[in-house]
């Protein structure tokens, strides 16, 4: 994953790593420094990377699209509004260039989602409680596989637009503001295809509960 880009004959090669993610792309847009732009993918390196591949359900769609979105960053740094978050921004172009990706190959898959972030936000909580088993008892912890199987295939049963708003609101932890922002849709679509996703989920997983226990 790593991102090439013409380095400026006069950039510094110091750069203080304590600076925020705006800070670190005002400079490298004022400056090219190009290890100011090192460190903003570093940053977002591993994070970015793991929304990819489990948005496209590939290592290699991933590996590229990560790739792609960092050099729409270097592209369009004299586009960015300073006041601006980096963060949303930056996975605003990220999830544009996984859509691309999957528009071109035409796949639709997901991956084991091993990983939860929960949320204080409520529907947030609601959605944890549907995906993850709190059990503590050997039946539970044996159908652990099961459950993670179910949940794949339960989440490959919802709609695109369901999964963007699962991924970035649950598994990102990111705000319905922050979702909206990168989605380029209202807050309150963030959440009715949240309140939907759960709804859902809710009734897939009382279906296979019945089916487990019949």
């Amino acid at each position: 994953m790593n991102v090439a880009v013409q380095k400026h004959p006069d950039c510094n090669p110091s750069v203080d790593e304590s600076w925020t993610d705006e800070m670190l792309l005002v400079q490298y847009r004022q400056t090219g420094n190009r290890r100011l732009f090192e460190v903003l993918v570093s940053r977002y390196e591993r994070e970015l990377y793991s929304y990819l591949r489990r948005y496209l359900g590939d290592a290699e769609m991933a590996d590229d699209a990560f790739q792609a979105a960092f050099l729409q960053v270097h592209l369009k740094r004299d586009h960015y509004e300073e006041g601006r978050k980096f963060r949303p921004w930056l996975y605003t172009i990220a999830t544009n260039q996984a859509i691309d990706a999957q528009r071109r190959n035409r796949r639709h898959r997901m991956v084991s989602l091993d990983r939860a972030g929960a949320d204080h936000v409520e529907e947030v909580g609601r959605l944890a409680d549907v995906l993850v088993s709190n059990a503590p008892d050997p039946v539970d912890v044996a159908a652990d596989k099961e459950r993670s199987a179910w949940v794949r295939s339960a989440l490959a049963d919802l709609s695109d637009q369901a999964r963007q708003v699962v991924e970035l609101v649950y598994y990102r932890g990111m705000k319905y503001r922050e979702a909206a922002e990168i989605l380029a849709v209202p807050v309150g679509t963030v959440k009715s295809r949240l309140h939907a996703a759960i709804n859902k989920l809710n009734g897939s997983m009382a279906h296979q509960e019945a089916e487990r226990r019949g």
